[in-house]
């Protein structure tokens, strides 16, 4: 009885947001789109910062440390 809808039920939740919601939808998934992106290029760049600042610290301690 209150169990997961049916494909009915969600059918019907889905038409009312499209009638709601349909001049927005296609600038609100646009935006939610260039946002993706947007993280995305964020996270590899601060994945990649982490790695030149690991490098730099393990040059900065050979050049401290002469070789035997």
């Amino acid at each position: 009885m209150f169990g997961f809808p049916g494909w009915i039920e969600i059918t019907i939740i889905l038409v009312i947001i499209l009638l709601l919601f349909g001049k927005r939808l296609p600038g609100v998934m646009n935006s939610l789109g260039r946002s993706i992106v947007e993280f995305k290029k964020g996270s590899q760049e601060g994945a990649d910062d982490e790695g030149d600042s690991s490098r730099i610290q393990s040059q900065d301690s050979k050049q401290d440390n002469p070789p035997n």
